[in-house]
């Protein structure tokens, strides 16, 4: 049962691709009912990254595990009121679509208030519901470049991309905290609650280190490659490892462990550390990932290998934790000491009476 805190919770998902189905997706996990309405040629994401055309990819599968899926044409009226009864039902309505679409379908906040007072509906777009970028398409390598995400990651000479897409995960968090709270507050009698969440401005928000700590560049503070003791080095083979001794006891340990007494006292020179970096860049390039590991994993350095993704599910640690199941990681908590198992696979629905609501049972 530890997975089942959302029961009785009713969920419409009328998003795509990444943000939105993950934030539902932390719900279904977490026991609600979660229903998405997909567009009659299904959900983009459905075959993106994926080049077998008979069947959803397995990504598309992970990101809507739990849920049940249904076809609906929102242009038509039968479908539209198929809609109506459906979040006449419901607790929570999540919908990505670019500010208006849903009121030119016939769903304005009026229209929705009418078809259920209570209802929690989650609007979450790239830049928000006003502003002058309200209309304005992007993606999560823009909202990264907009929010100030971009340009302070990655090494000296070039920002990086982000991935997997973070702007696109931020948001979806920041939409499964405000969907929670809204539905603490509607079952402690507030009501229906209106919520407007910004991909741009959920990964804005992560941007207090370089905003309030003065790190604006690159490769230039303790935490974006700017300390020898905070970094990742490449070794002999086509390996990398990442040492974060931060706190001095652990750098300290570290240099033991390598011989080098004289690095002790250098942990705090003037960032950027480049001749200090360059000297430990020097040492771990002599040999492969595989001998560091064997003489680091004992000491408490804050050491580790970057893992591959071919890596992860043999990893003593996720398997201990059951991290990881058939279609990519799990719902990463334990809940009454156990491990979510979540189901694995989306649900279709082939007709209205598989749905077995109330609203359209009568």
């Amino acid at each position: 049962m530890s997975s089942q805190l959302l029961e009785n919770v009713r969920v419409i998902d009328l998003s795509q691709y990444i943000p939105g189905p993950i934030a539902t997706r932390q719900l279904a996990d977490l026991g609600a009912e979660v229903i998405k309405v997909e567009p009659p040629g299904g959900d983009p994401m459905r075959f993106f990254m994926h080049q077998d055309d008979q069947q959803p990819s397995p990504i598309y599968r992970h990101i809507n595990r739990g849920k049940r899926i249904c076809n609906l044409d929102l242009k038509a009226e039968q479908d539209r009121q198929l809609l109506s009864g459906l979040l006449a039902d419901a607790d929570i309505l999540l919908e990505s679509f670019r500010p208006g679409v849903l009121a030119r379908l016939g769903f304005d906040r009026e229209r929705l208030e009418q078809i259920n007072p209570e209802l929690i509906h989650c609007a979450l777009s790239g830049y928000g519901q006003n502003g002058p970028y309200a209309q304005r398409a992007g993606h999560d390598i823009n909202y990264c470049a907009l929010s100030g995400q971009s340009i302070v990651s990655g090494s000296a000479d070039n920002p990086v991309i982000g991935y997997p897409p973070i702007a696109d995960h931020a948001s979806a968090l920041q939409a499964g905290i405000a969907m929670l709270a809204a539905l603490h507050a509607k079952n402690s009698g507030r009501g229906g609650v209106y919520l407007d969440i910004s991909i741009s401005e959920s990964i804005l928000a992560w941007q207090y280190l370089p905003m309030l700590g003065q790190s604006t560049q690159r490769a230039a503070s303790i935490l974006n490659g700017g300390a020898a003791c905070y970094n990742i080095y490449q070794c002999a083979d086509d390996r990398f490892i990442s040492l974060g001794a931060i706190e001095p006891v652990f750098w300290r340990n570290f240099c033991s462990a390598l011989g080098k007494p004289e690095w002790i006292e250098r942990q705090f020179e003037s960032m950027p550390q480049r001749d200090l970096i360059d000297q430990l860049a020097a040492e771990f390039v002599r040999q492969p990932g595989s001998h560091w590991q064997h003489q680091l994993d004992p000491i408490d350095c804050c050491f580790e290998l970057l893992s591959t993704a071919t890596e992860l599910t043999g990893h003593a640690q996720f398997q201990a934790r059951q991290a990881i199941g058939d279609n990519g990681p799990n719902y990463p908590a334990w809940i009454d000491r156990q491990a979510l198992r979540p189901a694995t696979e989306p649900q279709p629905i082939n007709s209205v009476d598989e749905l077995g609501w109330r609203s359209l049972a009568t």
